[in-house]
């Protein structure tokens, strides 16, 4: 990175905002400057410079919390860095994942809509969606899957301006499916972070 086209503030700082590679969550937000960002690029452990304790500090360097990049980049006016970590462990001090509210994070809201499904597989709603696909069985919610992995395949060579709602289709059927099989999209990612961390 050309530490020249960073725009520095006044006093030699920079903010940067930390993006959890696997889930696309906001974690925390800190301050870098040269040298903070120079051990960060050549450590792989996410540093920032405290201003209120006015040193370096390499996040978990107590806790065993650190922040693994995975990459690192400029916003277009060069005064923000998008750092983009993989937490071992939570972020925040407080021992929650992100240091902002936990319903801004990518996952929870996957969490909400499992929620959702959960409560209409165990209800006896016969007008409800859900709960025609689980009483159909797990043949059947495998089959929509299919159908709809081939329907947003299909949108993206065709170009038709629906491949957005025909994903959203697909990762909600794909959501029953897991339900159906006890499992989450907190499994998935978990394994997409173990592949992550041993390539």
């Amino acid at each position: 990175m050309d530490y020249n086209n960073i725009k520095w503030d006044d006093r030699g700082l920079i903010p940067a905002v930390i993006q959890d590679n696997t889930t696309s969550s906001v974690l925390m937000v800190g301050y870098m400057n040269r040298d903070s960002l120079k051990i960060t690029i050549e450590s792989g452990e996410v540093t920032f410079f405290s201003r209120s304790k006015n040193r370096l500090w390499t996040k978990g360097e107590e806790s065993g919390n650190k922040l693994m990049l995975s990459d690192i980049g400029l916003d277009c006016d060069k005064d923000t860095l998008l750092v983009k970590a993989l937490p071992l462990g939570p972020t925040c001090h407080t021992g929650t994942t992100s240091c902002f509210d936990d319903k801004f994070l990518c996952t929870d809201m996957i969490k909400n809509l499992e929620g959702i499904i959960d409560e209409r597989a165990a209800s006896t709603n016969t007008n409800s969606y859900i709960v025609s696909l689980f009483n159909k069985g797990v043949k059947e919610i495998a089959k929509k899957v299919n159908e709809e992995a081939g329907e947003t395949a299909i949108s993206a060579v065709s170009n038709d301006g629906r491949i957005i709602e025909e994903a959203a289709d697909l990762v909600f059927h794909l959501l029953v499916l897991l339900r159906s099989q006890n499992k989450t999209m907190k499994d998935v990612t978990d394994k997409l972070y173990e592949r992550s961390i041993n390539q």
